[in-house]
């Protein structure tokens, strides 16, 4: 069914595709009844995927990725189709447009994408309010999601304000309202800030977005922005990372902290971000971002990629680098750190191959756009084998 649907979509250019889906599943959402069909088709229902992953309970571990929803537009409809968490943005403190378009692109042939999209967004303040406006209408836990989390363990579903059990710590089961899907905030630097202002755009996205959102991401790993990866150097990155731990250990309570990196880094960067992690108790790291490499792609997507230019590549062909860079980070870290893995998923056995290199959940993306709605349920079927 979706086969045919994607060769419609797949006609269109890919951006304009992206919203023409998004919003026809928001109108179908609109409905509640059919709201409800689509959730129990889609949504996965087996308790032993529920999981706490830095005191946040996650009603699976298939997360989608920042830049899908980036204005926090389809929460609802992104719920519907059983994500166990998304992450909004990347946000940045001002609106701004993003590159020239066209810039998003398919490689059909190898699964892939090429996105050059310059961190288009409508700016903290308006998703601020989107988000706010979301946690105000999610209603509470049906019986059925409660009967859900009792079974895996839970003394209490996660917004009832009960005791939640197992290593959730004190106070942190209040901090999602009602939401039942865990929302995760990707921050970084509007294009025009310089590099030695950076954490003040950071500072302020944290601060904006604090009482939103679940927890952090900390993007400075995307190719679109000029001179952004360089925030990835150790300078640079305890100088953002040391400034947002500070102000996070100075509320109440604390949001989970992570910190999204390109699989492009060398041994050495890669280790000085294991270090960077353990000096300031970093909550987790997401990994890893878009490549700029084509080294993996075939004889005939390279030419279209030559033709397409510069951007992040995305889909199967990253699966291998980004294998590799999920696998030498476990180590570095002694597999203790939480890591939410990404790179090149589109079917459960892609997925089972990131959790038994070590990561604790995965995000999709490229995957979700060529496999369709059903990607969820898919892999949770398959990791809960």
């Amino acid at each position: 069914m979706y086969s045919l649907l994607r060769n419609l979509l797949f006609k269109m250019e890919a951006e304009q595709a992206h919203y023409f889906s998004m919003n026809l599943l928001r109108a179908a959402c609109s409905i509640g009844p059919v709201r409800k069909i689509i959730s129990k088709c889609f949504t996965p229902s087996q308790p032993e995927l529920i999981r706490t992953v830095f005191g946040l309970p996650f009603r699976n571990p298939v997360g989608l990725g920042a830049g899908f929803d980036k204005n926090a537009s389809y929460l609802r409809e992104l719920e519907t189709l059983g994500f166990g968490f998304v992450e909004i943005g990347t946000v940045t403190p001002l609106p701004q447009a993003g590159n020239e378009k066209p810039r998003s692109f398919r490689l059909p042939a190898d699964k892939a994408l090429i996105n050059r999209m310059g961190f288009n967004n409508d700016g903290v303040k308006v998703i601020r309010e989107r988000l706010e406006e979301w946690k105000a209408n999610t209603t509470p836990h049906p019986p059925s999601a409660d009967k859900l989390y009792r079974k895996a363990g839970f003394v209490a579903p996660p917004d009832s304000g009960g005791e939640l059990g197992r290593s959730l710590p004190a106070g942190r089961q209040g901090n999602r309202g009602n939401a039942r899907m865990i929302i995760g905030g990707n921050i970084g630097k509007n294009k025009n800030t310089p590099n030695e202002e950076a954490w003040k755009d950071y500072e302020i996205c944290f601060n904006e977005l604090f009482d939103v959102v679940d927890y952090f991401v900390v993007n400075v790993s995307s190719p679109n922005t000029p001179g952004l990866r360089a925030l990835q150097d150790k300078d640079a990155l305890l100088k953002i990372l040391g400034n947002l731990n500070q102000n996070n250990r100075s509320r109440p309570e604390r949001k989970p902290l992570l910190l999204k990196i390109a699989p492009d880094l060398t041994p050495e960067q890669l280790k000085d971000i294991a270090e960077i992690a353990d000096e300031i108790n970093l909550d987790g790291i997401v990994s890893s971002n878009t490549t700029i490499s084509r080294e993996r792609l075939s004889s005939a997507s390279k030419v279209q990629a030559e033709k397409i230019g510069m951007g992040g590549l995305s889909g199967k062909p990253l699966k291998e680098a980004s294998d590799e860079v999920l696998q030498e980070l476990v180590r570095l870290t002694k597999g203790k750190l939480p890591i939410i893995a990404s790179g090149g998923i589109f079917k459960g056995e892609d997925a089972k191959d990131k959790l038994n290199l070590g990561a604790t959940m995965v995000q999709v993306w490229t995957g979700f756009i060529y496999e369709g709605p059903t990607i969820v349920n898919k892999i949770c079927k398959k990791i809960n084998l």
